[in-house]
């Protein structure tokens, strides 16, 4: 990981407590605004971070892994649905399938993602910074807060726009 990609993330871990209050702001904001907030500087940060120089996604935070997603993934390694589950997924503890270990086992040692075609749709869509009804995923926004650069550019600048 980039040294400076490093260093937001260690600021963003000593701001918790802080960021976690300024989220209470953001709940407040209508839909569409916070919606347009959130898009607006998604596409500005995406554009700066170079994904391939950190993977700190790939390597501390699985996806939730979708039926279709399976599907997809065990077709691309030539495996069947259930050998794909048995030799690389778990149900964690809200009932959800993710990946049986940590960093993700198609991860290679480049940071390039091995079964990139058919990744993930978590993955696909991560840090989802851009999504509709963002204010949704304010949770998960906020624990990504400390785990991607582009998260962090994202809230760092919000939090200098709204009072």
């Amino acid at each position: 990981m980039r040294d400076s990609y490093k260093q937001m993330l260690d600021r963003a871990s000593a701001k918790t407590q802080e960021t976690s209050k300024f989220f209470k702001k953001l709940k407040k904001i209508k839909t569409a605004e916070l919606d347009n907030l959130f898009l607006e500087r998604h596409i500005r940060y995406s554009s700066e971070i170079d994904c391939l120089d950190c993977a700190n996604c790939c390597r501390g935070t699985g996806p939730l892994i979708k039926e279709r997603d399976i599907k997809r993934l065990s077709k691309s390694l030539s495996m069947k649905p259930g050998e794909f589950t048995d030799t690389y997924l778990q149900v964690d503890e809200e009932g959800d399938m993710i990946f049986r270990e940590m960093p993700c086992p198609f991860i290679a040692g480049n940071n390039y993602c091995i079964v990139y075609e058919d990744r993930p749709t978590a993955c696909r869509e991560y840090p989802h910074t851009d999504r509709q009804k963002i204010a949704k995923y304010l949770g998960p926004t906020l624990k990504n807060y400390s785990i991607c650069p582009i998260v962090y550019l994202v809230i760092e600048d919000l939090k200098k726009t709204i009072p």
